[in-house]
């Protein structure tokens, strides 16, 4: 569910848990910066499988720009991953894969549009230290829920993958909401405004899908 932490308080909480330097932008102390796990048991790697163009968003930029890309990009690699382990299935209603596939489409190109712009910024993408974030991404699942995610069949598969998807969407409105509150860059704000667009929508047919299951 929705976390009832007031947003300010964890939009704080977030920025405490990811806080890494960032090149160019005062106020940033170095700390220690803990990715999440796949299912593989090893970080998201920190550059998406599409290659990053290096092409900044245009206008200027500020750090909660910089740091919603570097925290977006491993959001959106678990939402694919979770829709991975889904498409593996054979017995999974067609319109519950074809909701796995549409993520996939929409959240691919965005991983590498978010990777352009850090690269074109001349930031890095979040780094990896090989051990689990502790509640710095909203609605991300744990290594025990991907896993139950695989082992489970059929109808349990199903639920799982969209309670799983509803709560990791939530995460990543909230998010998206912050990043329009303090986000200075217009092409990641407009960004940030189509994924609150699609994922709601989103939330609105995974919880039809789930209603009927």
């Amino acid at each position: 569910m929705r976390s009832t932490m007031p947003r300010r308080l964890l939009l704080a909480a977030t920025f405490t848990a990811a806080l890494i330097p960032v090149a160019g932008l005062s106020g940033c102390t170095d700390r220690p910066v803990t990715m999440p796990m796949n299912h593989a048991g090893t970080p998201y790697s920190a550059a998406p499988t599409p290659s990053a163009t290096g092409t900044p968003a245009t206008g200027p930029h500020n750090r909660a720009d910089v740091m919603f890309a570097r925290m977006m990009i491993p959001h959106h690699q678990q939402a694919i991953e979770m829709s991975d382990l889904l498409l593996a299935k054979t017995d999974i209603d067609p319109e519950v894969s074809q909701l796995a596939r549409q993520i996939k489409a929409a959240q691919t190109p965005e991983i590498a549009q978010m990777a352009g712009w850090l690269a074109g910024w001349g930031q890095p993408a979040m780094p990896s230290t090989g051990h689990q974030m502790g509640g710095g991404m909203g609605g991300m699942m744990s290594q025990a829920d991907l896993d139950a995610l695989e082992r489970a069949v059929g109808k349990e598969a199903m639920k799982r993958y969209l309670d799983g998807m509803i709560i990791h969407h939530e995460g990543a409105i909230d998010m998206a909401e912050d990043q329009l509150e303090d986000g200075e860059n217009p092409d990641v704000k407009e960004l940030a405004r189509q994924i609150i667009t699609s994922q709601r929508a989103e939330i609105t047919t995974m919880r039809r899908l789930l209603a009927n299951l």
